[in-house]
């Protein structure tokens, strides 16, 4: 009676035996195929440009360039959390913005760029608005937009915990210093320009003393004045337009008078020129004609005289009606001339 009894029991035992043994199974396909899953979750490829970095248990695998895998090629790292890898863009422009110096606003007010009408009147409040000291002390409001690029991937992951962050950070610190050396006038109207290439020197100067592994491209800075005071600077704006206008209305009027004068100077140096030439002609022609004459002087002096006082007579008493010549009489005496003045006119007849 035993052994029927016991068939069943090993029946039992073998079917779970066997159901065991295949769950075993089952389970070690799952783990094999979870492992390879794991191990090969450790591919990846790298862009064409970008650089990777496989950091395991957070220090670098290699040193120096051999640390920074690179395009063309399948690379494999142990999956996280023993390894992880950071790829840097090292070709692509980054951008950090500074807004320090600029007021408080809000997300629909900065998408839309236009200043509030209400926050225009309200007072500046130090806890939420930046602002920059001029080298004046005015306040004015600044900001400033910096594009870069990476040079150099393992300085720039390794040297902080955020390059970008430092990066941002030499960005504010050049932008409140380059506000400092400037007045409010040169940084809002005379010199834009200028105040932007401090800020872009002085963001470089920093990012190279601190060795983040980047290289600066562009640095954009947008300043105005402060909006409590904006009905003032409008008119001082005003001003400066006025004055711009005198300005150039005096200058065109100084150069028609210098031109108008330069003319009329021209003009008579010209004719100055002119009656020179004719005055030397002349002078020559006379020269010329003093030497033709002077032979015939030089050969019968008196009667040279005679004709040349013959022939100046001609031409002084050419309209003279009544004409009286006393020569010389033989002795060398002069002659006795009687001239009756006032006498009768005569009379006409019918």
């Amino acid at each position: 009676m035993a052994a029927p009894a016991d068939t069943p029991l090993d029946a039992g035992s073998q079917a779970l035996s066997e159901a065991l043994r295949s769950s075993f199974a089952i389970i070690r396909f799952v783990m094999i195929v979870l492992v390879v899953v794991f191990f090969a979750s450790g591919f990846f490829t790298v862009g064409p440009a970008q650089r990777a970095i496989i950091l395991r248990f957070g220090k670098p695998v290699g040193e120096g360039e051999k640390a920074l895998l690179g395009p063309g090629k399948l690379h494999w790292s142990m999956p996280y959390p023993i390894d992880e890898v950071v790829k840097v863009n090292i070709t692509g422009i980054q951008t950090v913005e500074s807004t320090t110096g600029w007021y408080a606003q809000t997300p629909e007010e900065k998408l839309s760029g236009i200043e509030s009408a209400a926050m225009a009147g309200s007072p500046l409040n130090p806890a939420v608005d930046g602002y920059a000291l001029t080298a004046d002390n005015n306040i004015i409001h600044t900001r400033a937009t910096l594009t870069y690029r990476i040079n150099d991937p393992i300085r720039y992951v390794f040297s902080f915990v955020n390059a970008s962050n430092a990066v941002q950070n030499a960005l504010d610190n050049a932008l409140l210093w380059a506000s400092s050396q400037f007045k409010v006038d040169e940084v809002l109207t005379r010199d834009v320009a200028g105040f932007q290439e401090a800020v872009r020197r002085r963001t470089v100067e920093l990012v190279e003393k601190q060795e983040l592994g980047a290289v600066v491209e562009q640095c954009a800075v947008q300043s105005i004045r402060p909006r409590q005071l904006k009905e003032a600077f409008d008119r001082v704006t005003d001003a400066e337009q006025k004055r711009g206008k005198v300005l150039n209305e005096a200058r065109n009027y100084e150069n028609q008078v210098t031109n108008r004068a330069g003319a009329d100077a021209q003009s008579l140096i010209n004719l100055a020129r002119i009656e020179r030439a004719q005055l030397v002609k002349d002078m020559a022609a006379q020269a010329e004609r003093f030497q033709d004459i002077l032979p015939q002087y030089q050969r019968q002096p008196g009667l040279f005289v005679q004709q040349r006082l013959a022939e100046t007579f001609g031409r002084v008493l050419t309209n003279v009606q009544d004409k009286i010549f006393v020569a010389e009489s033989a002795d060398g005496k002069p002659k006795e001339l009687r001239l009756m003045f006032n006498r009768e006119l005569m009379k006409r007849t019918q």
